[in-house]
Parts: structure tokens; C-alpha cells; sequence
């Protein structure tokens, strides 16, 4: 087994067993110390894999001159052709790290605060369990492996939501947590299956589940991929959320504990637009071009609605969790191009969503533990009593509305861009209105800080801490940075992306 081999076994593997570990650890505190070893020991793992990487990317019609960084593939079920095939690439990799480090950012967050309603041991041993789900998605290189390990994040996160959400343990609290995880547990079966029906269709039609082999739709026809990719479009789009399939997503958010929220705005949305871009376009070309339109409209739909909604929310996660719907909108816009541009816009607003909106609700999740409120109306006069955690505030929010300079900036510029150079009327028109929807970004986050940070101190802020919990520090200035790093240097996500992007835009022609 070579380096890169054992290095893809460890990153799924350390979590796993590291979920194993924090359950049989009978100490809760160091059943959580436990965790966040494991977790960090995935991150370096992570990492690890840029390193003695070779080839470009598992796109193309000669597979074995374009291949991933690294790859595994052991026979799984011989008797179905089913092969246990991992890799990873430029595409992959930004994604795979970005999990890794919001999960350790959340373990060590847990080992300061756990919310009230359960252990932190068992918390933090499902945070693990998600971890290995979502990575083992991006890692994939096998359709029906993609689809279980696509699962996996199913069942822990609804435990979450359940387990450790809400703002109190009376009944009406216990029940409205109790709704969100039905709502986010039905919407997303209701994904699965259309997942599981395309995937039959696909390998049914192909003979093959092995994603390298079907990506360029050579060995589909036509009317297949028109029907398989509108059953994995829908099914993605129930788990980015895109509009308007997106309605479990603010509650599953004003439900979830903080660290619930991180992971499921972080790296969980994440899963459904990079299986777009790497399962429903790949495998099925003719079926993307044929639906690019449709997604174009969808996606300015997403943007401006999500725009709307959010400058008439009252309650700052209610607003957060709205403002993705209107984030994915570009990644949307971006991939409904098929353009080089537009998908490496997609990527790295993947990205850099991951590292906003995942800044932004451990500061909502702060506020609120400090208030007992996510009112906006019960918040004014923040700087006043909280200087620190409102700049903080202030530095997340004007990186989402998307400042050149931040990381938000790329993907939907980038995105904008991509329409207007796919050309013609309607591209154009679409590039506009999305332009528009930026504008109202800007509105409604600049309308959050007006009623957070600035007026008179509230009732709910008079003598509140004005410092910032050590823990807090060390969870929070990893993605301060990375808004900065990613926002100056976007060749961090772009250059490591940019030959698969090419190799699957080739393919896509």
C-alpha cells in the first residue's frame, strides 16, 4: 500500500475509530478530549494528502493518463462488481480539508461548551460519525459506495438536532427540535430515494458503478442521461439546499446546537453541489446541457428569494440559514454554465461559504448562549457592551455580502462572470439579475449589523461579558484567517482545482 493509499484509509478511518473510542470511554470529559485527537489527527491526514500527489484528476476520456492524486480500489461485492474505490483530486481535496477542520473545530468548541439535553461524549461521538459520512462522499469513486457513505451523515445529524438542539428543555422547546429533525430526516429520504433510483438507472444502464470509467456519459445513452440526471439533480438539490426545495433548512438551523449548525452549513450543504459537479454533470454530460438552462433560472431564483426572505427575518439564525439558500444560488449559477469559470466559481464559493457561514454561526451561537436570544430586535447595542464579538460579527457578515479582498468575493463574481461569457440575451439577462441579488446581500446583511451592533444596549445585553472565552478564540480564528487567506489568494482553492476542471469541461464538450 503506498503512502497515498494508507493516507485515504486514515481519513476515514481515524474518525471511525475515534467515534469507537469516545463511546467506550466511560469519562465524558475525556471522552471529548478523545474525540478532538481523533478529529485533528484526521485534519493531518487530510493535509497530508496534497503531498507526493500525481496525475490531475479522475476526468477524461483516457483514464489512465488522468488520474487522481491517489487512489484505492479493492474489490468490495465481487459478485456485483462492486469495488471499494476511493481517490481524491483537486476537485475533492479543498473539501476534504475544509471538513476536516470545521469537525475539529466543533470537537475542541464541545470540549468548553456542550449544549444542554444530552452528554458531550455522545455528541461529540456523532460529530465523528458525520465527519466520516461527509468525507467518505467526497471521496468516492464508486457510485453505490457514494450513495451509503452519502447516508451515513443522515441518522447522526437528526440525532443532533434532536439530542442537543433547541434553547431550553421544556415540552414546546422538545417538540419544535423534535419537528426540525423530521422535517430535515423527510426531506432528505425523500432525496435518497430519487439518489438511489438514478444510481440504479446509471449502473443498470452502463453495466458499472465506477464513476472514473462513466464520467463523459460515453457509455449512456442519451435518454438516459436526460433521465438520470434530472433524478441526481433533484436529489442534490434537496440536500444543498437549492430553492425550492429548501424549506427544512431554517429550521433544521434555529434548531441545531452551534456545532450542528457549523457542520450542517460547513461541509453537509457542500455534499449535494459537489455530487452535481461530480456525479450528476460528470456521469451524465448530455442531460446537464440539456437541463443548464432550467438550472440558470433556478439558481437567480435562489439568489433573489433568498435575498428577500432574509431582509424580512427577525431572527439571526433564521437569517444565516436563509442567506445559504441564496449562496448556493451562485454556486448554482456557476455549475448551470459548464463553463471553466463557472465551475471553478463553484468551488470556491463552496469553499468559502464553508469558512463564512461556518464563522457566522458560532457567532450567533455565541451571542445566543450569552443572551438567551436570537431576536434581532432584543440585540441592539452590541459594540457597546461586546466591542470584540461585534467586530467579529461585523467581519463575517461584510465577508458574506462578499467585499473583494474576502473570501466570499470569488465564487460569486466569478459566477456572474460565467454567465455573462456563456453569452446571448438570456445568459446575460440572468447574469444581471444575479448581479441584483448581490446587491440585496449586501442589503440585508448591512441591515443585520444596524440592528445588532449599533443603537443603544438592549435589556438582554446590559452586563454582558465582554470578553471572549479562550475556546472560543481557538475555534473562531482558523476561519478568520482563511476568509482572509482565501480571500487574497483564491489560487489556494483555484490552482489545486484547476486541471480537473479543464479535463471535466473537455469532456463536457
Amino acid at each position: 500500500m503506498s503512502l497515498g493509499q494508507f493516507l485515504l484509509v486514515a481519513v476515514l478511518a481515524v474518525p471511525a475509530l475515534g467515534a469507537l473510542a469516545v463511546a467506550a470511554v466511560p469519562r465524558d470529559r475525556a471522552a471529548r478530549v478523545v474525540g478532538t485527537v481523533a478529529a485533528a489527527l484526521t485534519l493531518v491526514a487530510a493535509l497530508a494528502l496534497f503531498a507526493n500527489r500525481g496525475g490531475w484528476s479522475v476526468y477524461g476520456p483516457t483514464p489512465p493518463a488522468v488520474r487522481p492524486w491517489h487512489s484505492l480500489d479493492l474489490p468490495w461485492v465481487p459478485g456485483l462488481d462492486l469495488r471499494f474505490h476511493l481517490g481524491v483530486d483537486g476537485i475533492s481535496w479543498p473539501l476534504v480539508v475544509l471538513t476536516a477542520l470545521l469537525t475539529l473545530l466543533c470537537c475542541g468548541y464541545s470540549l468548553w461548551r456542550v449544549p444542554a439535553g444530552g452528554s458531550g461524549r455522545a455528541l461529540v461521538a456523532l460529530l465523528l460519525v458525520v465527519e466520516v459520512g461527509i468525507l467518505g462522499t467526497f471521496l468516492a469513486l464508486d457510485l453505490v459506495l457514494f450513495f451509503l457513505f452519502f447516508e451515513v451523515v443522515l441518522l447522526p445529524m437528526y440525532a443532533i438536532i434532536v439530542g442537543w438542539g433547541g434553547d431550553g428543555t421544556d415540552a414546546a422547546a422538545v417538540e419544535a427540535r423534535r419537528r426540525a429533525g423530521r422535517k430535515f430526516a423527510l426531506y432528505t429520504l425523500f432525496g435518497s430515494v430519487l439518489l438511489l433510483v438514478g444510481v440504479y438507472v446509471v449502473v443498470a444502464a452502463a453495466g458499472t458503478a465506477d464513476i472514473v470509467a462513466l464520467t463523459g456519459g460515453s457509455q449512456l445513452s442519451r435518454h438516459t442521461q436526460l433521465a438520470a440526471f434530472v433524478l441526481l439533480a433533484l436529489a442534490f438539490a434537496v440536500k444543498s439546499p437549492l430553492w425550492p426545495l429548501h424549506s427544512w433548512l431554517p429550521d433544521a438551523h434555529t434548531q441545531a446546537p452551534t456545532v450542528g449548525s457549523v457542520l450542517l452549513a460547513g461541509v453537509l450543504l457542500k455534499m449535494g453541489t459537489y455530487g452535481l459537479i461530480r456525479v450528476a454533470v460528470g456521469v451524465a454530460p448530455s442531460g446537464a446541457r440539456w437541463a443548464a438552462p432550467v438550472l440558470g433560472v433556478l439558481a437567480v431564483a435562489a439568489i433573489l428569494i433568498g435575498s428577500l426572505v432574509c431582509l424580512a427575518q427577525t431572527e439571526l439564525k433564521r437569517l444565516i440559514a436563509y442567506s445559504s439558500v441564496g449562496h448556493m444560488g451562485f454556486v448554482l449559477l456557476g455549475i448551470a454554465t459548464l463553463t471553466a469559470t463557472g465551475i471553478q466559481a463553484a468551488l470556491i464559493g463552496n469553499v468559502a461559504h464553508g469558512i463564512i457561514t461556518g464563522l457566522l454561526f458560532f457567532l450567533a451561537g455565541a451571542i445566543k448562549d450569552r443572551t438567551h436570544t436570537g431576536e434581532l430586535g432584543e440585540l441592539s447595542g452590541l459594540r457597546e457592551t461586546a466591542p470584540r464579538l461585534s467586530g467579529l460579527l461585523a467581519f463575517a457578515a461584510i465577508a458574506s455580502l462578499a467585499l473583494p479582498g474576502l473570501a466570499g468575493f470569488w465564487g460569486e463574481a466569478f459566477a456572474v462572470v460565467a454567465a455573462v461569457e456563456s453569452g446571448g440575451p438570456f445568459w446575460i439577462t440572468l447574469a444581471v439579475l444575479a448581479a441584483f441579488g448581490g446587491a440585496l446581500t449586501a442589503a440585508y446583511l448591512l441591515r443585520l449589523l444596524r440592528r445588532v451592533t449599533h443603537g443603544r444596549p438592549s435589556r438582554v445585553l446590559v452586563g454582558l461579558r465582554p470578553g471572549l472565552a479562550g475556546a472560543e478564540l481557538a475555534a473562531w480564528t482558523p476561519l478568520v484567517l482563511l476568509a482572509l487567506a482565501v480571500g487574497l489568494a483564491p489560487t489556494l482553492v483555484l490552482g489545486v482545482a484547476e486541471a480537473p476542471v479543464h479535463a471535466l469541461v473537455e469532456v463536457l464538450r
